[in-house]
């Protein structure tokens, strides 16, 4: 029963971090809002990976350290592995989670956030506010990856992809 309210304290602090930073610090800058919670999210995984991999080995690849970060890293934060690893073998990784538990909650039509917006500004389609919206919860844990693996001595680039909610892809590209 403890591990339920942590995981629900869990989500009710990054909605209202991203809900501060996209609605009240950064309002206007929604580039800047992305780069804050993007930096949050590098720490907190830098943090995370010190910790969970004090008393292993350093990896001798990139690839090990990327299914490290699949298995025992994603299953320490999410309670399951990744449900698919791919790679082009020069560089980019593609982690796909079929239901990422921080999109599980996000209702696209019901956000008033979304609903505001586009009664506001009727050019802007509210599909794509709803892209948006979600791409802004994507930020945290696409920093928290790149921390994690930046700490494992693996610099790199992180990038989200949302094909159908609550389905995410994160793309890993490891600088040269």
């Amino acid at each position: 029963m403890g591990r339920e309210v942590a995981e629900s304290c869990v989500d009710g602090v990054i909605m209202e971090m991203v809900s501060a930073y996209c609605n009240r610090f950064y309002s206007s800058k929604p580039e800047l809002a992305a780069r804050r919670i993007e930096a949050i999210g590098f720490q907190v995984g830098h943090q995370l990976s010190e910790r969970y991999t004090m008393e292993r080995p350093r990896f001798s690849d990139h690839l090990e350290a990327i299914k490290f970060i699949c298995k025992d890293f994603w299953s320490e934060l999410f309670k399951k592995q990744i449900d698919n690893l791919k790679t082009n073998h020069r560089g980019t990784f593609v982690l796909q989670d079929n239901q990422f538990r921080w999109l599980t909650h996000i209702s696209i039509d019901a956000s008033p956030d979304n609903v505001e917006a586009s009664q506001q500004d009727s050019s802007s389609p509210t599909s794509n506010n709803a892209a948006q919206f979600t791409s802004m919860h994507l930020y945290f844990p696409c920093g928290i990856i790149r921390g994690a693996l930046t700490n494992l001595g693996i610099p790199c680039a992180v990038s989200a992809d949302i094909s159908n909610l609550p389905a995410c892809s994160f793309v890993v590209r490891i600088k040269a």
